[in-house]
């Protein structure tokens, strides 16, 4: 039994010009390639995807950025959430747009969403999460993860925000 609720409900749902304000992430840990010498093994970067209950293709958590919490805590509150995972914001990503058919209402008629996106450094998966009757975690390289995207702004998150994130990040570090 899962102790983490998920919150319901859009009364505290933050809107800007029409748009739907969201948060979220893409979650990414290292796994080392199956070289069998450790120390010329090389680090493969694995992004971690959940499935939709309302269709197929896979997709990155997020959701709504409600009034009471900064968006940094809103992308990591939606990875508990959907995707039961926990770890740390390593950078922000971007933002995109998107249409939704479910979010439409009188502060967005077009149900125009602007995503804000982090990567999120995977420190722990949880045994039990708020959406896991719903949700199953899927782990892959980005390149499978690229064509396994349900929307374009969510590959455009991966490949024009994270790759490059993760690209910049490294030569920054090495």
């Amino acid at each position: 039994m899962c102790d983490i609720v998920a919150r319901t409900g859009r009364h505290q749902q933050r809107y800007e010009a029409g748009c739907r304000l969201v948060a979220g992430c893409i979650p990414f840990r290292y796994k080392n390639s199956d070289e069998t010498d450790e120390a010329n093994s090389e680090k493969i970067i694995e992004v971690l995807m959940i499935n939709s209950p309302s269709g197929p293709g896979l997709l990155f958590p997020k959701g709504g950025w409600e009034n009471d919490e900064t968006v940094e805590e809103a992308a990591a509150r939606e990875a508990v959430e959907e995707a039961g995972v926990r770890g740390e914001l390593m950078g922000f990503l971007g933002y995109y747009y998107f249409k939704s058919k479910t979010h439409q209402d009188e502060f967005s008629p077009e149900g125009v969403c602007k995503a804000a996106m982090f990567a999120l450094f995977v420190k722990e998966e949880l045994e039990s999460w708020p959406e896991q009757s719903t949700r199953n975690r899927t782990w892959l390289t980005v390149a499978e993860a690229i064509v396994s995207c349900r929307h374009a702004w969510m590959r455009d998150a991966l490949v024009e925000g994270f790759s490059k994130w993760h690209a910049e990040k490294m030569i920054g570090t090495g």
